[in-house]
């Protein structure tokens, strides 16, 4: 299929937009009113009356047995690692391919990524792969798991689910349960996408969600942390909230913690973006199909949903034959006001993590370069 005629078909999608973004926030519901009333009540910072319906609403929707908003992504993965126990040299066993917050919050803590390979069909952490790093290079000791190398202790697994599809996070929890391993699931892109039937960032301990600009649902900037037991869910409050402990007049603050509590301004638009979550996520479906649809048949593979899983298709993913095939259509789309973009480069070939610990990166190695996004906003025509 020629370069030239992809271009085409994704101008048509997004008829009158120029440039066509990768992906850009739709505001179809109360968000000005919300937040307006939240600049009049005068309570535009952590505390206020949005911040606590958007968690309400994040843990009904998720089925979540609590919900703690932050201020990104990022601080969310930083905040339910610390929690879990992660600590200066530990081990995190996490996937390559992601994005740079997911080994950015592993270091932060003095921990390093122990990198593992990923499945084909969902581009996230593969079991298989993980089984055998953690068979051939682990083992467990009264209760605890170490490398056999260095004798660290690997406190977690961080499976990241990539560009929104569910990785087979039933298998990977089970594993975990078998090596003592605390399971934090990455699903900053995947707000609305189930496996079996369940909401993912419900599986692990804990479970983070973003809400950046340019993600299914936004607050402009936040993220959130799910979970599912109260002690655990009073302790991210209290580490997000600078530690401080509640008192009519004295600030007293009883360890060291960090500012990362969502404002109720970003919390009064994520709880107007949560109403209309079904609408977004059945127009990003609708995209998907059209994407499928175009593809099926030619030697470009579309990437959909894994089996067993409902995909909120978050950035609509393609994987060419080579390299240079998918570096001229990235070249050609973008000359042309298209906004697509390449997978990340992997965490391994970055120079602040290419030393760290990894097993064989067979799928990651071959996919990377491959792999291209495609303009995945809600927006689209959908007559096209």
């Amino acid at each position: 299929m020629r370069h030239s005629i992809i271009c085409d078909f994704i101008k048509k999608l997004y008829d009158g937009v120029n440039p066509v973004p990768l992906h850009e926030p739709v505001f179809y519901g109360r968000e000005r009113e919300y937040l307006l009333e939240a600049i009049d009540s005068t309570y535009v910072s952590t505390i206020g009356k949005y911040v606590t319906e958007f968690e309400n609403s994040l843990r009904s929707y998720t089925g979540s047995a609590h919900a703690v908003v932050v201020t990104n992504g990022t601080s969310a993965l930083h905040l339910a690692l610390q929690c879990a126990g992660v600590t200066f040299n530990d081990l995190v066993i996490t996937q390559s391919l992601t994005f740079v917050g997911t080994c950015n919050a592993i270091a932060k803590l003095g921990a390093r990524p122990i990198f593992c390979d990923i499945s084909q069909n969902s581009l996230s952490l593969s079991p298989s792969a993980l089984l055998k790093l953690l068979s051939k290079t682990a083992y467990k000791k009264n209760g605890k798991c170490f490398d056999r190398k260095t004798s660290q202790q690997i406190k977690a697994v961080v499976p990241v689910h990539t560009f929104g599809h569910s990785g087979n996070i039933e298998q990977l929890a089970n594993i975990c349960n078998e090596w003592n391993l605390e399971l934090i699931e990455d699903a900053a892109e995947a707000i609305g996408s189930q496996y079996n039937g369940k909401h993912v960032g419900t599986f692990g301990r804990f479970g983070i969600i973003s809400f950046n600009g340019n993600k299914t649902i936004t607050c402009g900037s936040g993220g959130a942390i799910l979970c599912r037991d109260a002690d655990d869910a009073e302790n991210l409050r209290h580490v997000s909230s600078t530690g401080k402990v509640p008192h009519k007049y004295e600030s007293f603050h009883n360890i060291e913690a960090f500012n990362y509590r969502m404002s109720n301004l970003n919390a009064a638009v994520g709880l107007a973006q949560m109403e209309r979550i079904e609408h977004i996520l059945d127009l990003k479906r609708q995209l998907a199909s059209k994407y499928e649809e175009f593809f099926e048949g030619s030697e470009i593979v579309f990437h959909k949903e894994p089996i067993n899983t409902k995909s909120n298709y978050w950035l609509n993913t393609i994987i060419f034959k080579n390299i240079d095939e998918c570096k001229r259509f990235l070249e050609l789309s973008n000359d042309s006001s298209i906004t697509s973009r390449a997978a990340w480069r992997p965490m391994h070939k970055l120079p602040m993590y290419k030393s760290d610990i990894r097993g064989p990166l067979t799928i990651t190695d071959q996919l990377a370069e491959r792999i291209a996004n495609l303009p995945s906003s809600a927006n689209f025509n959908s007559d096209a």
